[in-house]
């Protein structure tokens, strides 16, 4: 099979509800019929994906988790990563990724999941590019040997596609500091503001999920084997990482806008400094011009040729006054 045939095969199972039985051994077989219960073999297990826009997923995922709770939190509309232990399997929902056309990465797609020692019930809504790689592995005869590792590959690419994402944040608030340090450089507040957007949204999503992921490590779970806990681990501490990286970022955008905010205002008492002066400088040239302006009797040079010449020659003279003492006082 043909690196295209691969790929246009794994969009259209990730667009749309599918079903593998695994052997255990690394190998795996389409379930053409979702509503069937085939055997994987005694160390297999089967994966049944669903979408969560389907009106019939809920009575399809009723046949084969029974448990009115494990049916109501695989289609709730709004989720949270999260992990709960029901009976004999773990209700899991993480987020990953929005890698739709147009959309914003930090509108994360969550991806719920009934783990059991013999099966594993997913729903999504929308594509999600650790679900298109687990798909591709599969069809490449490198499938999942077990529900634990098929979960632990699952964390891992999660992280795989958010980890980009912060570098390129990261990124963009060197930009901006770099700017700020910048007299000349323009920085701009919208994008600043997008900057931490991002990482408030994401920050949201990433320390729940690395305390699902956290309490799947701890629980006593027998598909859970020594290997699959090494690699959840793995990925748990990556998620704290990205954590403690979007705390960084959210802290360095506030002091870029503090910052910001501090240039504007430096900005702004200069220009209002050079106000000041200049009205400061002729304010008494103003009153002197008021008093000579009104019409009142006894006014002196009325009759003089050179009175007009002699009251400027007054005012640049208060003027020249003036600017001497701004200038020894420090204000110019």
């Amino acid at each position: 099979m043909s690196q295209t045939d691969i790929d246009n095969q794994t969009a259209k199972y990730v667009a749309e509800a599918f079903a593998y039985a695994l052997d255990g051994a690394g190998h795996a077989s389409v379930v053409a019929d979702q509503s069937a219960a085939p055997s994987a073999g005694k160390s297999g297990f089967v994966w049944r994906h669903f979408l969560r826009n389907d009106p019939n997923t809920r009575a399809q995922i009723g046949k084969f988790a029974a448990d009115s709770f494990v049916v109501d939190a695989l289609t709730a509309p709004e989720t949270r990563p999260r992990c709960t232990v029901h009976g004999n399997g773990a209700l899991l929902i993480l987020r990953g990724v929005n890698i739709e056309h147009g959309a914003q990465p930090e509108d994360m797609v969550s991806i719920r999941l009934w783990v059991t020692q013999n099966q594993i019930i997913s729903v999504g809504q929308r594509p999600l590019k650790a679900l298109h790689d687990l798909v591709t592995s599969i069809t490449r005869d490198q499938a999942p040997k077990s529900p634990g590792d098929l979960i632990a590959k699952l964390a891992l690419r999660l992280v795989d596609e958010v980890e980009p994402l912060v570098a390129d944040i990261n990124g963009q608030i060197d930009d901006l500091e770099e700017k700020v340090l910048d007299e000349i450089a323009e920085t701009s507040r919208g994008k600043l503001s997008d900057i931490r957007r991002t990482s408030i949204v994401l920050r949201r999503y990433m320390l729940p999920q690395r305390d699902a992921l956290t309490t799947l490590l701890i629980e006593d779970l027998a598909w859970l084997k020594e290997r699959d806990r090494s690699r959840l681990r793995e990925a748990s501490e990556r998620v704290t990482r990205l954590g403690e990286d979007l705390d960084a970022i959210r802290d360095r955008s506030q002091v870029v806008h503090d910052q910001l905010m501090d240039k504007r205002a430096e900005t702004m008492n200069k220009q209002m400094l050079v106000l000041s002066i200049v009205a400061a400088l002729f304010l008494p040239l103003g009153l002197l011009t008021g008093l000579l302006g009104i019409n009142v009797g006894g006014m002196p040079g009325v009759d003089n040729p050179y009175a007009f010449s002699i009251v400027c020659g007054l005012l640049v003279a208060v003027a020249a006054i003036q600017f001497w003492l701004f200038k020894k006082i420090g204000l110019m």
